[in-house]
């Protein structure tokens, strides 16, 4: 998946950008007051993605 999809959806279920680390982007959805990482590749594996979307409490884009 590309990780423009992916942030789209992000922003798109309210979540946004808390910070930029060195290699990853910290995003957070402060509804239910959870973040998680995402890193700043082109290419996110599904799976990654999956993990990101549930850490984040909302549902994987497909």
């Amino acid at each position: 998946m590309k990780r423009t999809k992916l942030l789209k959806h992000l922003r798109k279920h309210e979540c946004f950008l808390l910070r930029e680390g060195d290699s990853h982007s910290w995003w957070l959805n402060p509804a239910q007051n959870k973040r998680s990482s995402v890193p700043r590749h082109t290419e996110i594996r599904d799976q990654l993605a999956r993990k990101i979307c549930k850490d984040l409490g909302i549902p994987f884009v497909k």
